[in-house]
């Protein structure tokens, strides 16, 4: 993970509590996770068909 997507501290806020900040990563851990799963899941889909093409002909 970059530096550019970690939340920063300051300005005219309250700074964030670790808690809540990890809490945020761990959501957006898990979104990316999601939407990995999703991808690899789909491209083993098509992998799967290519061979099952193969061996049918």
């Amino acid at each position: 993970m970059s530096e550019e997507t970690v939340p920063q501290q300051g300005g005219a806020g309250q700074p964030k509590g670790l808690l809540q900040q990890m809490e945020e990563l761990m959501a957006a851990l898990n979104a990316d996770l999601s939407a990995l799963d999703a991808d690899l899941q789909a491209s083993g889909d098509s992998g799967r068909r290519v061979v099952e093409e193969g061996q049918a002909g």
